[in-house]
């Protein structure tokens, strides 16, 4: 059975699907209890992520490459579905496929975040650099220093030009400092084909630069994650810090790179910082960057930090969690500068709200199912830009008229990963903002009796 439109008609089958729903049922102990089995997962392109024991049958991982397969045919990223398979062998299986106003989370539990404004990111991914007026380069930065140890490490080394140097500065819109002038007229050339120059500059400089060419700035849009985590973070600069607590900054250079991070001249210092730092961005965090040396010629000559900090991790009052193992009560989280709020279950009775309605700033509310005493209580918190709830207090919310129109950003958390009822769910709060749809199409099928 097919209730929508089918993007892939070749993979809406019941029988496409059967090996793989097999392979993650496993030994079949809730049929075998007399309880329906529910089952969940996706199939990507060049992948798959689905819950099950022990290796994959080679019935099971055809069945997956040519769900691959008509997908790559297709144009189609992924497929996430769904299945009830009832004691008797009925099963219901739901194919949830992609839709332009949902981001996808690749995990088994999540349908996605429903993306309620073309555009929008999470707050801290808009925090801009505040000046830091009484920041100055370090006593250390020595172009001509600078510019003598790379001659001397590259003489035959052949870099930018001038023009080039100018076309850079007018591509980005900054004035490039000295130092990194002097790093792109020694060392700032194309060296793709000449791997055995390359190496000779990476040796000199302490990573790989890029040309000339290929400086960027490193702005928070690119190292955005995502509303699923990125509505939880919060931006948070301390007084004693180097490096400003940002996603990015057009004032963040990237020079560099040691393969997979990002080496940065820091045009926007933190309070503490030096303009003209050099900073390393990890490409395993999304928001701040490490100081690694005071200058680019502290840089060049090996004059590094040796121990980094770790970057604080979000904590009180602007990030507050309630619940087993955390904080007891809502009250013990209301702060006026509380930003993110999660409830997870308690063995106490459902939270209530009210100690935090009408904060200014609290933008995000993670309430897993069963933690909130009053859905309706969502109505007073006035800022709220990401909501997620489970599905019956959506349910309340949708059938009040209250839910907040403050939002950009929701999710519905299903229970056992049921996909089947989450999608309709979620299309009354898209069709909300007139969003597009989810397409899901919905196959009946028989697995026989559980063994």
């Amino acid at each position: 059975m097919v209730d929508q439109n089918t993007p892939l008609s070749s993979v809406s089958d019941f029988t496409a699907w059967e090996p793989v729903l097999r392979l993650i049922l496993g030994d079949d102990a809730e049929r075998r209890a007399g309880r329906s089995a529910r089952v969940a997962g996706r199939i990507f392109q060049s992948g798959w992520s689905m819950s099950y024991r022990g290796s994959m049958t080679p019935t099971a991982r055809t069945a997956v490459q040519n769900i691959q397969a008509a997908l790559a045919r297709g144009g189609v990223q992924e497929a996430a579905f769904s299945a009830e398979a009832r004691p008797d062998g009925r099963t219901t299986l739901g194919l949830v496929w992609p839709s332009p106003a949902v981001e996808p989370v690749y995990a088994y539990a999540g349908l996605g975040v429903l993306l309620l404004a073309d555009g929008a990111l999470p707050a801290p991914w808009l925090h801009h650099p505040v000046p830091a007026p009484g920041a100055v380069p370090a006593p250390s930065a020595d172009p001509e220093l600078l510019e003598r140890t790379l001659r001397e490490r590259l003489p035959d080394a052949l870099g930018a030009t001038e023009e080039e140097i100018a076309a850079a500065e007018a591509r980005l819109g900054v004035t490039l400092p000295d130092e990194l002038k002097v790093l792109c007229r020694v060392a700032g050339g194309n060296w793709e084909n000449d791997f055995e120059t390359a190496r000779l500059v990476d040796k000199a400089v302490g990573c790989e630069p890029f040309g000339v060419e290929h400086l960027f700035s490193l702005d928070a849009a690119s190292r955005c994650l995502g509303w699923d985590l990125g509505a939880t973070m919060a931006i948070c600069t301390r007084p004693d810090a180097a490096v400003q607590d940002l996603a990015g900054s057009p004032g963040w250079i990237g020079f560099g790179t040691n393969g997979g991070d990002i080496f940065a001249v820091d045009l926007t210092p933190g309070p503490r910082g030096r303009v003209g730092q050099i900073i390393l961005a990890s490409h395993e965090e999304t928001l701040g960057a490490e100081p690694v040396a005071d200058s680019l010629t502290d840089f060049v000559l090996g004059r590094v930090q040796e121990e980094r900090p770790d970057r604080r991790e979000d904590e009180l009052p602007v990030v507050a969690r309630v619940g087993t193992g955390h904080l007891e009560t809502v009250q013990a989280a209301a702060h006026p500068a509380l930003e993110v709020l999660t409830l997870d279950p308690c063995d106490g009775a459902p939270f209530h709200l009210a100690p935090v309605a009408g904060l200014p700033r609290l933008r995000t509310l993670t309430a897993m199912p069963g933690t909130l005493a009053d859905p309706l209580d969502v109505a007073g918190l006035t800022a709220l830009e990401f909501l997620e709830l489970g599905a019956q207090d959506w349910r309340v919310l949708l059938d009040a008229g209250a839910v907040p129109r403050t939002l950009k950003a929701a999710a519905v958390a299903a229970q056992h990963q049921d996909y089947l009822s989450a999608v309709a769910l979620a299309n009354e709060i898209l069709a909300l903002w007139d969003r597009p749809q989810i397409v899901q199409t919905l196959l009946e099928g028989d697995l026989g009796p559980a063994a």
